[in-house]
């Protein structure tokens, strides 16, 4: 046995149905399309959300609230993970130390936020801060430092 001589299992394929070849192929007439309607003819084309005239759902369900597409969305790290991290002597933390570390993705926005308690002067690079979390890391004798 070689690759010239492979075969689909017996009775694992059929041929295709040949539509619209006239009347002899046992398709003629409406060639499989059934009589009248949309679908019957040339050129139907199923719109995506159409229920056959019925009021879409898209359509009868109630619509509410605002969606900001300016929304800048954060990674939120707080204090006491940056503590936990920060260990093994680390004292400068960057967007790559986030990404390396598992906290964000690449391209993620990185917010550092006040939960927990930190003793060690850090240097954080961060997108974004709360105000408390500033407060400890200088409290602290660190450095917040927005990118």
């Amino acid at each position: 046995m070689n690759l010239s001589n492979l075969q689909p299992a017996a009775g694992s394929t059929r041929n295709e149905k040949r539509i619209g070849r006239g009347t002899g192929s046992g398709r003629g007439g409406t060639s499989t399309r059934g009589h009248k309607g949309a679908k019957s003819r040339s050129g139907y084309s199923k719109k995506s959300g159409f229920e056959g005239g019925q009021m879409p759902l898209q359509r009868r369900v109630p619509k509410f609230g605002f969606k900001n597409i300016n929304r800048v969305e954060y990674k939120a790290v707080n204090l006491d993970v940056l503590a936990a991290l920060t260990e093994n002597g680390t004292t400068t933390l960057d967007a790559a130390f986030f990404v390396t570390a598992g906290l964000a993705s690449k391209n993620a926005k990185i917010k550092v936020l006040g939960r927990g308690e930190i003793t060690k002067a850090l240097e954080v690079h961060a997108h974004a801060f709360s105000k408390s979390a500033v407060e400890a890391i200088e409290k602290a004798g660190g450095k917040a430092v927005t990118l």
